[in-house]
């Protein structure tokens, strides 16, 4: 009787063993804006819906959208942690703090947090490298403008986005060195009526190129009833716009995600800091507009190719900031430390960067 229920009990054993084996990886997602923004956390979501579609009843994933950047953040960070989630990205610069104070708590648990650069043991962080994407943009506006003048609407601060303000300028000025910039600050990642308000201050300014770094397809909308060009942002925004529309960057996360989770499952993850652009195809133009010149088509193709070969690299000095320092010497390229700490326009911009 006794070696019937050691029988059993071992059995039982077993059974859980494989049925934890067959368990999915639980992965969460924090957005900062809406699932529909049509944007940044729109392409987040397709990401998580590629890793389902790649991994099947492997994976299993929830998401957290409209989350404010802060204490709500770990808040919504813990819950996932707690709701048993193995793998947890948090997608805004904002969250970094967040999500390093939660994954102190839950060791366990893999963090991957985008944009930001602070690591730990079970914490990576992962950005594009939108300056790429900027640097044609920057081209394509420098030729294309009638007024030589470029209109930036900027959300935050931070160091990703100053960084692609320069681009923008600098690829620019290799066209046109009469080109001006003219950058509006709206301190939000997604606010339609914000993004409208700057896009028609800055078409008010003479602006004919709106470039921005929000996530509603809003400034392209106002662009096309006032007849100007604009790009669109993370997405693929040209349905809204097909006059304004000059051609989208896109932010394609589902390879990352995919590589993540896989690398979880296998165990073979590590922390890393990593930076994704034309190369790796996780950054690519989309929908250029066909009712562009002939000319400008042809210079994105060749700015495009030329970045992603390394021919072009932007951040290669010398580079002066607007204050007469020199920021970047003669022939040097600043690698992916220095340009997570940009914090400088560069010469011609003018204005101060809020603090």
């Amino acid at each position: 009787m006794k070696l019937k229920s050691l029988l059993v009990g071992l059995g039982l054993l077993a059974g859980a063993s494989i049925a934890q084996a067959e368990d999915p990886l639980k992965v969460g997602f924090v957005y900062v804006g809406p699932v529909g923004d049509l944007g940044w956390s729109y392409e987040h979501d397709l990401g998580r819906k590629g890793l389902e579609a790649h991994f099947g009843d492997k994976v299993e994933t929830t998401f957290v959208e409209n989350v404010e950047e802060g204490a709500d953040s770990e808040r919504v960070i813990t819950q996932l942690a707690k709701a048993g989630n193995d793998l947890i990205f948090t997608t805004s610069f904002g969250f970094m703090n967040p999500t390093i104070k939660v994954a102190k708590r839950f060791p366990k648990v893999t963090f991957e947090h985008a944009t930001g650069y602070k690591r730990s043991k079970n914490v990576g962080t992962y950005v594009l490298r939108t300056y790429e994407g900027r640097y044609v943009s920057g081209v394509t506006a420098g030729m294309m403008t009638k007024t030589n003048k470029i209109g930036y609407i900027a959300s935050f601060p931070i160091p990703e986005v100053i960084r692609d303000i320069n681009t923008i300028y600098m690829a620019a000025k290799t066209v046109n060195p009469d080109v001006e910039m003219k950058i509006v600050w709206v301190n939000t990642w997604y606010d339609p009526g914000k993004e409208t308000d700057a896009a028609n201050a800055l078409m008010d300014q003479g602006v004919d190129i709106l470039v921005q770094h929000t996530d509603s397809p809003a400034p392209l909308i106002a662009a096309e009833k006032r007849g100007m060009r604009a790009f669109g942002q993370a997405s693929d925004m040209s349905q809204f716009a097909p006059e304004a529309h000059i051609f989208s960057v896109r932010d394609n996360w589902a390879p990352y995600y995919i590589s993540i989770a896989d690398a979880v499952m296998k165990g073979t993850w590590k922390p890393q800091d990593y930076w994704g652009g034309f190369k790796e195809e996780i950054l690519t133009i989309e929908s250029i507009n066909p009712n562009l010149p002939a000319d400008v088509k042809a210079k994105i193709s060749e700015t495009y190719a030329a970045v992603k070969s390394g021919e072009i690299k932007p951040f290669t000095g010398p580079i002066t900031d607007n204050k007469g320092n020199l920021v970047v010497k003669a022939g040097y390229t600043l690698n992916d430390v220095e340009l997570a700490q940009v914090n400088w326009y560069v010469e011609g911009i003018e204005g101060e960067i809020p603090r």
